[in-house]
């Protein structure tokens, strides 16, 4: 109902603008109005104030979507950045406005899920919870039994000061391997690689917890729907959305 209040933080993350957290970030820094004033942190909002973010006025919530897009190497995720050659924008075109659960960098390829579900996207974000991402690696030399022992224990990060939480690895050929983390730090899977003497050549994102990159091709997406999309929202602790 129109007249339902919700806290404005949940609000603007049931409209895909951001995590609750950056909402938070973004109140605190005077960048939310609320019926042409400025919000004040904790406030509650109904469909019928008028939200705005950066001067900007927000439609209300839509419907959520989940979608499993195939970022291919060379696509920047981010939003807006003048000096990036391509973008997720220049790949999905989608009625409504969705951004990325967990990132990728320039050079890796994969799987990305897509939302406006702020919810569902810090769920999925937060290391604390432990949700699995499955990656086929190849390095440029060949992978010796010490490697993966290593790599399957944990690796300290100098350049973190953090040891990585033990994974499950599995050799697939001479140069390549798949591996399953439940954390994901900046360029994991490549300062893991560094540390142990390796530099990773391509390295693909085949899973995010129940959802598969499948038979996708790169620069496609497919909604995420029915059983499948239950399954990633029981997962996250969170409920899922209607039918």
């Amino acid at each position: 109902m129109d007249t339902v209040e919700v806290r404005l933080n949940k609000y603007l993350a049931d409209c895909g603008v951001c995590s609750r957290r950056e909402a938070d970030k973004l109140i605190e820094q005077g960048k939310v109005t609320v019926n042409g004033r400025p919000a004040a942190m904790g406030c509650k909002v109904t469909r019928q104030d008028r939200i705005a973010v950066n001067g900007r006025q927000l439609q209300g919530r839509p419907e959520k979507a989940v979608l499993a897009f195939y970022k291919p190497v060379g696509v920047t995720c981010t939003e807006q950045d003048r000096h990036a050659e391509k973008i997720i924008k220049d790949y999905v075109d989608y009625p409504v406005r969705v951004t990325y659960a967990g990132r990728l960098d320039k050079d890796s390829e994969g799987l990305l899920l897509l939302t406006n579900d702020g919810d569902l996207i810090e769920a999925v974000m937060r290391g604390a919870h432990r949700h699995e991402k499955e990656y086929l690696v190849r390095v440029n030399r060949e992978i010796s039994p010490q490697f993966l022992e290593k790599m399957a224990s944990g690796v300290y990060l100098r350049e973190l000061e953090q040891t990585t939480r033990p994974c499950e690895i599995r050799q697939t050929g001479k140069y390549t391997f798949q591996i399953i983390l439940t954390q994901g730090l900046n360029r994991q899977i490549r300062r893991m690689c560094r540390a142990c003497g390796y530099e990773v050549t391509r390295l693909k994102r085949i899973r995010v917890m129940n959802v598969r990159l499948e038979k996708l091709e790169p620069g496609k997406y497919r909604e995420v729907q029915g059983e499948e999309l239950a399954r990633l929202y029981r997962e996250a602790g969170l409920q899922a959305p209607q039918e």
